[in-house]
């Protein structure tokens, strides 16, 4: 892809290979049977159709049946997920990914919930990843309970999703108790219990950098490969601000659900206006783009062009005078013979 040195684009080729649900198992459960305990942040997944038997046979060898949460494979916004216990609801042919449901999570006040954590990526060779420090903890609107026959078609308790969960006529937006609230708010909360903040959050940056490092070398082949000739002194071609889902137990160890290439910055509140902006205003701070660049990429590419002009006619003109230095040679040795 030919741009210029100055530009830039939002995403880079090869992201999908953690942002869509499948590849994201995929990557991770390889790494996950070759290092099992580095990578042991992300639930039991089977991307379906391709691993069916051996879900079946997962399920035939446990005495006391589990739940599993089924997702599309590149769906978005909480659509088509459901949850079940067995492999009965799910048709063959269907693309989704069947995931071991968390069935014991971290509450607050008796509801479910999960982070957004907004990463932005600035380079890919060599990685260079930023966590902002502020985010989003959105909250199921029904108190939790454990799945059951009862309960698991209740997605207002199971998922947390705020564009399912905007729908409940109890939800509220408000940073320090509603459905939709501050990390920094939970933050608070877990200090006051007692727990060790800054150590959980050691293990989330650690779980979002092992989940990049999983797409890396695609991400940095397709990198090279779209932009060979790409000028780096004002830095990558690309950047991109990712949203990672992650999710507590109630052991506080975190959990990946799943990560999104383009996490939506629609403002619906004060507090979403609050904490997108600043995702925005930091990450143009950190890319550094200012007008004196694109004026001195132009410059350097007016010098370029001079420079191959030049040399050109330098190469034309040393061409041009070896020519006559070789008739006179021969006009020279015409003229001897003729004497002669």
């Amino acid at each position: 892809m030919d741009m210029r040195g100055f530009q830039k684009i939002n995403h880079f080729p090869g992201m999908s290979e953690i942002s869509r649900k499948d590849n994201l198992a995929r990557n991770l459960n390889r790494l996950y049977k070759l290092f099992p305990r580095d990578f042991e942040f992300f639930p039991r997944t089977w991307v379906l159709p391709a691993d069916l038997g051996d879900f079946h046979s997962h399920i035939r060898s446990k005495r006391r049946s589990k739940y599993f949460i089924v997702k599309p494979e590149s769906g978005c916004q909480g659509k088509g997920i459901f949850i079940t216990k067995s492999p009965k609801d799910l048709k063959v042919g269907d693309h989704f990914i069947a995931q071991q449901y968390l069935a014991r999570p971290l509450l607050i006040g008796g509801f479910k919930f999960d982070m957004r954590i907004y990463v932005l990526v600035t380079s890919c060779d060599p990685l260079r990843i930023f966590v902002y420090n502020e985010g989003l903890a959105r909250f199921a609107t029904e108190e939790y309970a454990e799945p059951s026959a009862k309960n698991m078609h209740n997605m207002f308790m199971h998922l947390t999703n705020y564009s399912i969960n905007k729908h409940n006529r109890k939800f509220t937006s408000n940073e320090q108790d509603g459905f939709k609230r501050s990390i920094t708010s939970v933050n608070k909360h877990l200090a006051a219990e007692g727990h060790d903040v800054q150590a959980l959050w050691g293990r989330i940056h650690d779980i979002i950098i092992k989940t990049l490092i999983s797409a890396h070398p695609v991400l940095s082949h397709n990198y090279r490969t779209c932009f060979p000739n790409h000028n780096g002194t004002l830095g990558s071609a690309c950047f991109e601000v990712l949203g990672f889902d992650v999710i507590l137990d109630q052991d506080l160890n975190p959990w990946i659900l799943e990560v999104n290439h383009s996490p939506s910055f629609t403002c619906d509140s004060a507090l979403d206006t609050k904490v997108k902006h600043g995702v925005v205003s930091d990450t143009l701070r950190l890319l550094n783009m200012r007008a004196a660049d694109k004026r001195k990429c132009a410059n350097e590419e007016k010098a370029r062009v001079r420079h191959r002009l030049l040399s050109r006619n330098r190469r034309g003109s040393l061409a041009a005078g070896h020519a006559n230095e070789e008739g006179c040679c021969c006009c020279c040795r015409g003229c001897m013979a003729r004497s002669r």
